[in-house]
């Protein structure tokens, strides 16, 4: 009987795994650059990359823009942006936009696909600007004397989202500016901002501030844009003081402008939005997040050579009788196991169908099921949710009881008012008495339940910026099957002088900040490929050579820092009493020992006892003297003999 995967099989297409890339990648994403362009933008500065060139912060924006874009040409070819700069008295060309764009705002790219002729557009604006530093300032003029009102540029934005914008993507808008208080001593135009912003977000745009801060400029965020900005965009709900601004939003360098725009370029998704049932009839909203997915390349496509052009060819799967040679219905199609061959005495396929419509299967004939029958073997009749089950001792959970990857949940205040309340008032709850919960999950329509260990996690905030949000971690737990029993073996362990050896190293190589930033080592694999991609995509020469593959130990630096410490637990190491203890590892085969010893050998041939010797045995002697092995067991003897005879 073939495998129960075989015929389990409901539709291809509608399986969707927990960790499956392509979920994310089915919501696009809207990202609009909002630029301020006044004169403080326009300053001309020293630049950090380029010798004896001049740069700008509207120059550094522009450049994070256009490096966003290329990077979405191979990460999110679907997603969609656009650039509006503001405080410039250079009008729009474009007439199809809404009335409400304001003066002093200019849309340089409206909202649209990332395409390769807009961005090489960009890339050559950049170009000759650096050549010509004041290429930016005669292109976009900066508005002189009072700047416009920051109402007016949110409401812009809210138009050329709402043009350009589908209505299911996400959409932000990347706001980028040095000027903390572009209206001073203005209550009114203060208020005008704060109710554009509200109806900017109630739309369901996100705002992403990027605030540029200099030496000879500190950004003071409370002067103007803390009494502006909500609060989930500046402060967590927990700050005791909601005034200042976080960190992880304040440029404290504008060479830092891309590296904060990238923490922040792809939108978080949630993976599921299910109920969490903590009662019977008391049911809160959640939102699980996969914090760990892996990377991959992107799917290839077919194309049709029509002589002239290259066209996608779009696949679809279909459904064919193999002996009339005809597409079936997919909602006719029957789900069965394959039992061995039908019966001599059976009769037609007519016979067999009204069978196994009327659900009564004889002895020896197949059995067939639905679709939904299928689907109902597999969830158990259960809809999507999560089920308390009970608590547990945090000490009960084992680490083999982790067996993929764990799935963060947080609370969904939209499905279920009060869930933030009540998720975190259990969540507090469980931390205090140290407990875990037992729950019953099933993410999605077409999957299996399973049942998962609720992990609380308490919010901390790490040395290197980065903070751990209060939630849940789901680590499904495995069925009996999944595990299997490991033999465990003592292993061999160092003195405490290798110990200490080693720790004096170690220390000396330690990530720097104490924090390890995965965008700062890219697979190698995928960075070389998006980098052919890329040339290909911009028409321009890959240079294979200049390819830096970031993940390579800098060995320079490791010799240099802990050299000496090394040599020093080597010697160390060398003196301790394992070192040449070998554990053989148990159930593995190892190559018998074949090998005579040639006084064992001359001592059989006195004795006439050579003929006791295996075959094997005899024909490596033989091998390692240059004599023949062929031959039978007694001819073998004989030529050992006849060696023996004459040495």
């Amino acid at each position: 009987m073939p495998p129960f995967d075989d015929w389990n099989v409901i539709d291809e297409e509608e399986e969707e795994d927990l960790q499956d890339t392509s979920f994310f990648e089915g919501k696009r994403d809207v990202i609009l650059f909002c630029i301020d362009c006044s004169e403080s933008m326009h300053e001309l500065r020293e630049d950090p990359v380029y010798e004896d060139v001049k740069t700008s912060h509207l120059l550094t924006a522009l450049d994070a823009a256009m490096q966003i874009q290329k990077k979405k040409v191979i990460v999110g070819p679907n997603d969609s942006v656009g650039i509006l700069l503001f405080n410039t008295t250079r009008p729009n060309e474009v007439k199809g936009y809404a009335s409400e764009i304001k003066k002093n705002c200019f849309v340089y790219q409206p909202i649209a696909p990332v395409n390769a002729p807009t961005i090489q557009e960009l890339i050559r604006l950049l170009d000759e600007a650096r050549e010509d530093p004041n290429l930016l300032r005669s292109t976009f003029p900066p508005v002189q004397g009072k700047k416009m009102p920051m109402g007016d540029v949110f409401t812009s934005c809210n138009w050329v989202i709402r043009d350009g914008a589908p209505k299911t993507a996400s959409k932000r808008v990347f706001l980028i500016t040095d000027d903390d208080n572009p209206h001073p001593n203005s209550k009114q135009l203060l208020i005008s901002s704060r109710t554009t912003l509200v109806d900017l977000t109630q739309a369901g745009t996100q705002v992403e501030p990027f605030f540029i801060s200099t030496p000879e400029k500190p950004f003071d965020p409370t002067k103007f844009y803390s009494s502006v900005m909500p609060s989930n965009a500046l402060a967590d709900e927990d700050d005791e003081d909601p005034g200042m601004l976080p960190a992880s939003i304040s440029i404290t360098r504008v060479d830092d402008l891309l590296c904060q725009m990238r923490f922040h370029e792809v939108p978080k998704r949630a993976i599921f939005s299910i109920p969490l049932e903590l009662g019977k009839g008391f049911v809160i909203g959640v939102k699980g997040y996969g914090l760990v997915t892996e990377q991959k390349k992107g799917s290839y496509k077919y194309f049709v050579d029509l002589g002239d052009r290259m066209e996608v060819a779009n696949s679809r799967t279909v459904y064919l009788d193999e002996d009339r040679q005809v597409e079936v219905d997919r909602n006719k199609v029957v789900f069965g196991g394959k039992l061995g061959e039908v019966p001599a005495d059976a009769g037609e396929d007519d016979e067999e169908m009204s069978m196994a419509a009327s659900r009564t299967v004889k002895a020896g004939h197949k059995s067939f099921y639905t679709a939904e029958e299928i689907r109902s073997f597999r969830t158990f009749d259960l809809e999507p949710g999560l089920k308390l089950l009970g608590f547990k001792n945090k000490g009960e959970l084992a680490f083999e009881d982790n067996i993929k990857h764990a799935v963060f949940i947080h609370p969904d205040e939209l499905k279920y008012s009060g869930s933030k309340r009540t998720f975190s008032a259990l969540l507090q709850k469980m931390l205090e008495k140290n407990k875990i919960g037992l729950a019953l999950a099933l993410t999605r329509r077409n999957t299996t339940p399973v049942f998962c260990a609720m992990v609380p996690q308490a919010e901390t905030v790490e040395e290197g910026g980065w903070s751990e949000p209060a939630g849940f971690h789901l680590v499904f737990l495995p069925f009996a099957d999944d595990i299997r029993a490991a033999p465990i073996d003592e292993a061999l362990r160092a003195s405490e002088e290798v110990k200490t050896a080693a720790r004096a190293w170690v220390d000396k190589l330690c990530v720097k900040n104490g924090a390890y930033s995965p965008d700062s080592y890219p697979n190698p694999a995928l960075a070389y490929h998006n980098a052919q991609l890329q040339a290909s995509a911009f028409r321009e020469e890959f240079d294979a050579e200049s390819f830096e593959d970031l993940t390579k130990p800098k060995y320079d630096m490791i010799h240099k820092r802990a050299g000496l410490l090394l040599k020093e637990w080597k010697k160390v190491l060398m003196n301790d009493e394992n070192i040449n203890s070998v554990i053989v590892a148990t159930g593995s085969k190892r190559k018998a020992d074949i090998s005579v010893d040639e006084a064992d050998l001359r001592s059989k041939y006195d004795s006439g006892t050579l003929w006791k010797l295996r075959v094997d045995q005899l024909r490596e002697w033989l091998m390692n003297k240059g004599l023949p092995t062929s031959g039978k067991k007694a001819d073998l003897v004989e030529r050992v003999a006849e060696w023996l005879e004459k040495n």
